[in-house]
């Protein structure tokens, strides 16, 4: 089963600063059959104006997972992480206990990313942070795991709940498949470029709701890149 959502439909809102549209209920947006897809609480598609972004603000008991689109995000938190990522990275940051942040765009121009909240499996635990470059040759034509809590993913972020965040770069043509499982919940974005998973297509930014299929087929049929959640 899979389930197209199209960019245009999905639920959003316009701040002048920050235009978002949700891919699940967040904040004023509510859809009673979008709350969530199993652990995958939200997806939200996030530009954000130069000199603009998020002032501190606290996060409890969830894994949240920013993956940069286009320009930079800087990341700041009670803790005293600093730090800057940059385009086709990945930051990864487990409230557990409790956090404060701020996420600004300290670029000239805007900044686009995707904001992904999973519920974590265990509740508590102490605050953690962390980002890494994911250069994108490296999943050229293939899922390479950016941010996982599955056994056996040690070259990834970690996160605190039984999911993997993955993301791939394509050529028109190509095709990446993944061994998603009939029991597992997936959730799919291309970032860009038009795609086709098991014969469904998804233009740039629509969400693709997966469930009950053993393995994934993507093709691009543009020069693409796609984020995956695999998620119980």
């Amino acid at each position: 089963m899979i389930e197209r959502r199209a960019f245009a439909d999905l639920g959003g809102a316009d701040h002048g600063w920050l235009r978002a549209k949700h891919h699940f209920s967040f904040a004023g947006y509510h859809d009673p059959k979008r709350v969530h897809w199993g652990a995958l609480r939200v997806w939200n598609d996030d530009e954000i104006a130069a000199g603009e972004g998020f002032p501190p603000h606290p996060h409890a008991d969830m894994e949240i997972i920013t993956y940069v689109r286009e320009g930079a995000i800087t990341h700041e938190d009670s803790l005293g992480n600093r730090g800057r990522t940059e385009a086709g990275d990945v930051q990864v940051m487990s409230a557990g206990t409790g956090i404060r942040h701020s996420e600004f765009n300290l670029e000239p121009e805007t900044t686009k990313i995707f904001q992904i909240w999973i519920i974590p499996d265990r509740r508590g635990g102490a605050p953690v942070w962390g980002a890494k470059p994911f250069p994108k040759g490296a999943r050229s034509g293939r899922f390479v795991t950016l941010a996982s809590g599955r056994e056996g993913d040690a070259d990834a972020l970690p996160i605190r709940t039984d999911a993997r965040v993955l993301g791939a770069t394509l050529k028109a043509g190509e095709t990446a498949t993944y061994p998603l499982g009939a029991d597992r919940h997936g959730y799919l974005v291309p970032a860009f470029g038009r795609v086709e998973v098991n014969g469904v297509r998804l233009d740039a930014r629509d969400g693709a709701a997966i469930a009950k299929e053993p393995v994934l087929k993507v093709k691009a049929l543009e020069d693409a890149e796609v984020v995956l959640v695999d998620a119980a």
